[in-house]
């Protein structure tokens, strides 16, 4: 782990969806004040489940995954963070998953006392943290319904629409005509986070790149000609927006 990347928030390609999305000049001088980053390698540990949380924080590159394991040891990945993503519960003194870095990531942190303190006097941030809560519920929602009823073609379908879609979120101007994304995850990772197989996932990419929903470049690299498409093959509805 190094703690010596530092982004200048003017520069930061998540501040218009991250918890300082809202700020203005002066309350981002205080998040100034208490924030550090954080980087982490591909394949390591952010923090356990169980361990006592010291900090808040939203990733700002790179994909990391939320994890539990049973007493068994059995193990399910639960959920996937992505930029913008905030990490933490202000008010909880310990993480309720395990979180890993998929790739290599990198995350604005936060002293979660001082970020506390900070929410009671800064409507601003507290107003944005309500939001992305109801999002990431939103989102939850969502992916029960897709673990519960959706074909195993719609669940590939969405789990890249969902990258895909979020990645174009963060740009400036949203990208018109074909989006290409790199997926996060090996296919035994999807398999895992899908409630699927290894062989039904890679059936399913080779059927979604023979109809011409998507064409693959190497494993992970994915370019999609019309994200409109690729929703219909999610069984979501497409209105011609972006849904993010």
């Amino acid at each position: 782990m190094q703690d010596h990347v530092h982004i200048q928030c003017s520069d930061c390609p998540i501040r218009h969806r991250a918890v300082c999305a809202r700020c203005e000049t002066d309350e981002l001088s205080q998040l100034e004040q208490i924030k550090y980053y954080r980087s982490f390698q591909a394949g390591q540990t952010v923090i356990w489940s169980g361990d006592r949380m010291e900090f808040v924080g939203s990733v700002v590159t790179g994909i990391a995954t939320l994890t539990q394991t049973m007493e068994d040891g059995r193990r399910q990945m639960v959920g996937l963070l992505l930029p913008s993503d905030f990490v933490g519960r202000p008010g909880r003194a310990t993480a309720a998953f395990d979180v890993t870095a998929t790739t290599d990531l990198v995350m604005c942190c936060f002293r979660k006392k001082p970020f506390e303190d900070l929410m009671a006097t800064t409507p601003h941030i507290a107003q944005r943290l309500l939001e992305m809560t109801l999002d990431e519920l939103d989102a939850a929602r969502e992916w029960m319904l897709l673990l519960g009823r959706k074909t195993a073609r719609e669940k590939i379908a969405s789990l890249i629409s969902i990258i895909a879609r979020r990645e174009a979120s963060l740009q400036p101007r949203q990208p018109k005509g074909m989006l290409t994304v790199d997926l996060p995850l090996t296919r035994e990772e999807m398999a895992d986070y899908l409630g699927l197989t290894l062989e039904t996932v890679s059936r399913q990419i080779s059927a979604l790149k023979k109809d011409g929903v998507i064409s693959l470049e190497g494993n992970r690299h994915v370019s999609i000609p019309s994200i409109d498409r690729l929703l219909e093959e999610a069984g979501d509805d497409s209105d011609g927006g972006m849904l993010v």
